[in-house]
């Protein structure tokens, strides 16, 4: 098993930046890639972006150019670091992995852009 707990959430001006963490319980190695997905109110969770084991990355198309994910083995951490904020950003962000085949997800941390 693995726990993830998000950090980093706030409200911040469009434009702005902001970045999240995802800390992990156990040594981020053995993990099959790791994911931060988010949902805005009323809408379904969707997939922003991921990491693989071997540090591919790879983001939905309407954060690219915008967001950057990466991971820090050491801290056994994943981050998610956003710049030029949209409100359409808006959203609680939520980190996920897998741990033998099991999926796990964070707890969640707010991200609010202001117009």
């Amino acid at each position: 098993q693995v726990q993830l707990v998000e950090s980093g959430g706030g409200l911040v001006q469009a434009g702005g930046s902001l970045r999240l963490s995802c800390l992990a319980s156990k040594s981020i190695f053995g993990l099959n890639g790791m994911f931060w997905y988010r949902q805005a109110p009323g809408k379904q969770r969707e997939w922003v972006a991921g990491i693989s084991s071997s540090d591919t990355t790879s983001y939905t198309d309407s954060v690219k150019g915008r967001f950057a994910i990466s991971r820090d083995y050491v801290k056994n951490t994943m981050y998610l670091q956003m710049d030029s904020l949209k409100p359409e950003d808006t959203a609680v962000y939520y980190c996920k992995t897998y741990d033998q085949s099991d999926p796990y997800w964070g707890q969640g941390t707010q991200v609010t852009v202001s117009s």
